[in-house]
């Protein structure tokens, strides 16, 4: 129970309790909490009081809302090592997790002034874009949309794209894949993100932009993400 003679925030024991449940495992990934009413009725004290606990767990990344069902416990966000080039399929099936996509746009367009700058193209040259949600174990993590040199990476069909993109360029057009540069934002998922991502507008994502090089140095592709940020995160190790 709570002290409501301590100096600490009535809200804020209440919070720290929900937490320490969720860290030890009594609540678990995708288990249901109380409702503010129960939670009040609990603890004896105001639906205020228990909200602004909830919405500071939802906010740390505990615990998530589904509109019109209940509060739920966050599932274990997946971690990425920013140490080294992989793909998205690549990196959940190194966690065991079993990927997949949903393809919602693949055509060849004209690259525009910008595309054939980022791509070091002419302009109008022939750009392969394809735009994909990425699943891990059938939920959805980012919507990835990728602009390649149509000339460079020939013979994609939705198979291929369905797969793995960076193996069959490897293994199947023999092309070297060395290196990237990549830039992480945070923001906001607009109404259109939201629903693809199957979350609330507003939630936190992270926008990712990667320039991949192959090892000559040409541009190999240009790809712009957004991440649920409740369900990915990045990591990198420094040394002084």
């Amino acid at each position: 129970m709570i002290n409501k003679n301590s100096p600490l925030p009535i809200y804020y024991q209440i919070e720290e309790q929900i937490k320490q449940q969720i860290e030890s495992g009594v609540l678990k990934p995708g288990d249901m909490l109380k409702s503010e009413r129960e939670y009040a009725e609990y603890y004896d004290v105001s639906r205020m009081t228990v909200r602004q606990a909830i919405n500071n767990l939802v906010n740390q990344g505990y615990i998530y809302k589904k509109k019109g069902s209940g509060t739920y416990v966050q599932e274990k966000k997946i971690e990425q090592a920013l140490n080294g080039l992989t793909s998205f399929t690549e990196d959940m099936r190194k966690r065991g997790m079993e990927p997949s996509s949903r393809l919602l746009k693949f055509e060849l367009i004209p690259a525009t002034a910008k595309i054939a700058k980022e791509l070091n193209l002419k302009e109008n040259t022939p750009v392969t874009e394809i735009k994909r949600i990425r699943y891990g174990d059938g939920v959805p993590i980012a919507i990835e949309r990728n602009l390649l040199p149509a000339n460079l990476v020939k013979g994609l069909n939705e198979e291929i794209i369905n797969q793995s993109l960076y193996q069959y360029i490897e293994e199947e057009l023999n092309l070297r894949i060395a290196d990237a540069l990549q830039v992480i934002e945070a923001s906001t998922a607009s109404k259109t993100e939201a629903d693809l991502l199957e979350i609330q507008k507003g939630s936190p994502i992270l926008l990712i932009e990667r320039k991949t090089f192959l090892a000559d140095g040409t541009v190999l592709e240009l790809v712009k993400s957004a991440y649920r940020a409740d369900r990915y995160k990045f990591m990198i190790t420094m040394q002084r």
